[in-house]
């Protein structure tokens, strides 16, 4: 196997050792001999299964802001995940809030730099048992015009004594998801260059 070969099939195609020796009928040691012999760093296994899990590559891709309105919602979406979003652990993109303009925010920020389709984006709901599920499902859907199958089953947590918490959560806290641990990990990257 020539080095252009290989380079062509495992770097620039993504394709794995197995598929590799199953077009050449030959074993996979035998294309791992030949990556290391011709020095072809092999992915790791995390970035092997991201490959395998989205073959046409991201589904995300970054745009730059092009204007000065744009330049502020890209500061204002790196903020908003910078105070309220998921930056710890292996997950993906996750942010949690209870006020629908922040969240609508960080959508339109999502949508718009990184090409993110709405359609994609999953949603968590938490709230307390003496508000409505219907309702509050309701408010969120219509709200950020999304689908009711875009949504994981509501959490529902009892209520330990009085609090202020209801003009807060009227409607229960929101969480965004968008399960791609390499869009999480290039917004920390962004806040880091701050």
């Amino acid at each position: 196997m020539t080095p252009d070969l290989l380079k062509e099939l495992y770097i620039e195609h993504k394709k794995s050792v197995a598929s590799i020796a199953k077009k050449f009928n030959c074993s996979q040691n035998k294309v791992n001999y030949w990556l290391k012999k011709h020095k072809i760093k092999k992915r790791s296994i995390s970035d092997a299964i991201y490959n395998l899990r989205n073959p046409l590559g991201d589904p995300f891709t970054f745009q730059d802001p092009i204007n000065l309105q744009e330049s502020f919602l890209y500061g204002l979406g790196l903020g908003l995940y910078w105070g309220e979003g998921a930056k710890r652990g292996n997950g993906g993109v996750r942010l949690a809030n209870t006020d629908i303009k922040l969240v609508k925010k960080f959508i339109e920020f999502l949508e718009k730099f990184f090409r993110i389709d709405r359609n994609r984006l999953r949603f968590g709901l938490q709230i307390f048992n003496d508000l409505s599920p219907e309702k509050c499902l309701l408010y969120w859907r219509k709200g950020l015009g999304v689908k009711k199958d875009q949504f994981y089953k509501i959490i529902v947590s009892k209520v330990r004594g009085e609090g202020t918490y209801k003009y807060k959560s009227e409607y229960g806290v929101l969480i965004v998801y968008f399960n791609n641990t390499r869009l999480k990990k290039s917004i920390c990257e962004m806040i880091e260059n701050i």
